[in-house]
């Protein structure tokens, strides 16, 4: 990859919101912090996990605004921009590019399904051309079973053809590792992440670049002593870590995964406010959570609420 910085465990921050459906930045400030110390090389804010469609631009600028006052880095920050408006995303982009935020993370534009591959490129082409900013380094958000847009090979390598110096990488969250390792063998130059914490290794392994995830939530310690003993070039190291990543983050998507995520922490920080989602979303059923945490504790999975105590101290 060109740019050896953009690697590593990155986690899809969940966004805690208060009962009136408000974003919680307190909560929000001291979890992002807590996963820094647990090893995240970064954080993906406003992805999916993020609840991001439920906000508004408005809504995502400002709590942008009062996430990095709070002190934590800029450039640890990889930022969803994905919208169906090409003024929104432009506006998004912008927007944090001016707060020094460079990496972005697009959806296509996702309302209209099966549209051609040319529409598919205009639509990315325009927000390069329109932004028109040297900083920006993009990066494509390929998650076909929830936009209903797949991003296909050809268009990843007209917009690499057509903007080298912008197009950074890839974020695979189709859950196909044969499609994610496909991406990382066709498109050398580009970042390749998986979304799948269980195709870590093998996503490293192939030359890419590791994981932007949802568990990484609760579980980026294990998921970074992977990537840790791979860069060590203890392979049989990182194989036998896998185990529990892997299972983590089954054990979560059997449920709806981001009302789970956020019961885990609910449940280990003992504040209930942290179950809170925003429609259409509802909170993870309380004997499914029980369930949930149960699973988890035979897992030998401990989520540690003292040392999230520490980070925000």
């Amino acid at each position: 990859m060109e740019d050896p910085k953009l690697r590593g465990i990155y986690a899809a921050i969940v966004t805690p919101v208060d009962p009136d459906g408000e974003i919680n930045l307190e909560r929000w400030t001291r979890h992002a912090r807590w996963l820094l110390r647990k090893g995240c090389h970064g954080l993906g804010v406003f992805g999916t996990t993020g609840e991001t469609q439920a906000f508004s631009v408005a809504e995502r600028q400002a709590a942008l605004e009062g996430f990095l006052a709070s002190g934590l880095p800029a450039d640890h920050v990889i930022l969803g921009v994905g919208c169906c408006a090409r003024a929104d995303t432009v506006a998004l982009i912008r927007h944090g590019l001016s707060l020094g935020i460079t990496r972005m993370l697009a959806l296509p534009p996702f309302f209209y399904k099966n549209v051609p591959e040319e529409g598919l490129f205009r639509a990315f082409a325009e927000i390069v051309e329109t932004v028109s900013d040297p900083r920006l380094e993009l990066l494509l958000y390929h998650f076909p079973q929830v936009t209903g847009v797949p991003i296909p090979a050809p268009v990843i390598a007209r917009l690499l053809a057509r903007y080298p110096g912008t197009l950074k990488g890839i974020k695979d969250s189709s859950g196909d590792l044969a499609h994610t390792l496909d991406l990382v063998r066709s498109f050398p130059g580009l970042a390749v992440f998986a979304g799948a914490d269980q195709h870590l290794l093998a996503v490293l392994e192939a030359g890419g670049a590791g994981t932007i995830s949802a568990a990484a939530n609760l579980n980026c310690a294990a998921s970074r002593a992977v990537f840790d003993a791979f860069e060590r070039g203890d392979r049989a190291r990182a194989q036998a870590l896998m185990a529990p990543v892997a299972a983590v983050r089954e054990a979560l998507q059997r449920r709806p995964l981001i009302p789970a995520i956020k019961h885990v922490i609910a449940h280990g920080r003992n504040d209930p406010i942290w179950r809170t989602v925003r429609p259409p979303l509802v909170e993870l059923d309380p004997a499914e959570g029980e369930r949930l945490l149960a699973e988890l504790d035979a897992l030998g999975f401990v989520y540690d609420p003292d040392l999230y105590a520490v980070a925000a101290a």
